[in-house]
């Protein structure tokens, strides 16, 4: 089988992407002709780099940061991404969304303080075991905010995991994020999204490669050229739209960065860029149709990389 030049995120399996046994996703990603994998590393590092290397794919390793000044568990993820051979890591500050999550500035700033705490804990390790490790942008940081932290933390070893579609979440739109975050960027997750308006905000769904709203070449492209060595990962997550009510006042507690101009340009942005048709929706599906889409869904995006020449 032909190899792509796309890797696959362990997180385009939601149910089961944290527990999932990394050889049998290497292999399953293997003969999807899949270029590696980004996931959770279980099982003997050793024998997953031997089969990656076997196989011609690489591998990252997603870790947990430190909490705070305990670094013990940080730092295991490095030795057995290490020994994996893995060309990157990602990690995230929060594994929620952060409108959901923190109801005041107050508790966002909290939020802030530890998780700088995390990075300044994290720093001397990577630059001790040289991998480099990319923050996404997780529905937390704004796209300002996670640049600002790549420089504050500027290293060899310390950049951003690029989620091209995360950020609309938070008022920034697709491209503009991506420009601002692509210099920093050692990991991604490539996607595709579609978007729709509903009462209290918007409805945003990932969708098939190239059948979105992503300019795919141009954001490949400008990472290509800040950081040539960074892999394009899959991340293709199937479910029912998400819903960001960004016209309830609840949402704004953490936002105080953002202005009124912002929502404008981000309603704005939606009803010219909305889908014609239905997003899709998963709900009707039994667990094993679930599992079935999602592999489609995964083959599909690697047929649509292929044709767009990426």
């Amino acid at each position: 089988m032909a190899r792509y030049s796309l890797g696959i995120s362990a997180t385009s399996y939601l149910r089961v992407w944290e527990t999932i046994d990394t050889l049998e996703f290497l292999e399953r990603c293997d003969g999807f002709g899949a270029a590696g994998i980004q996931a959770v590393l279980h099982g003997d590092p050793l024998r997953i780099r031997a089969e990656a290397e076997k196989r011609g794919m690489y591998v990252e390793a997603m870790v947990p940061l430190p909490s705070g000044d305990d670094t013990a568990e940080f730092e295991q993820g490095l030795k057995d991404a290490q020994a994996a051979g893995a060309t990157a890591l990602r990690a995230a500050c929060l594994g929620t969304r952060r409108y959901e999550t923190f109801k005041t500035f107050d508790a966002w700033q909290a939020h802030v303080a530890e998780s700088e705490r995390s990075l300044e804990s994290a720093l001397p390790l990577l630059d001790r075991y040289k991998i480099p490790l990319g923050l996404e942008n997780h529905k937390d940081w704004t796209a300002e905010q996670l640049a600002s932290l790549a420089k504050k933390y500027s290293s060899e070893y310390f950049g951003v995991c690029l989620d091209f579609g995360n950020n609309i979440s938070l008022l920034d739109l697709p491209m503009d994020a991506i420009e601002k975050l692509a210099p920093y960027t050692v990991t991604t997750h490539v996607k595709d999204i579609a978007v729709d308006a509903y009462a209290d905000g918007i409805l945003l769904s990932e969708v098939i490669l190239g059948t979105g709203l992503i300019d795919l070449p141009r954001a490949v492209s400008l990472i290509t050229e800040s950081r040539p060595k960074t892999r394009m990962n899959l991340e293709m997550i199937t479910r029912d739209p998400l819903k960001i009510p960004l016209l309830r006042e609840e949402y704004w507690g953490t936002l105080s960065d953002k202005k009124a101009a912002d929502l404008a340009r981000t309603l704005h942005f939606v009803n010219h860029k909305k889908s014609a048709g239905r997003l899709p929706q998963i709900c009707h599906l039994t667990p094993a149709e679930v599992d079935w889409q999602e592999d489609e869904n995964v083959k599909k995006c690697l047929v649509e990389w292929q044709r767009l020449s990426l």
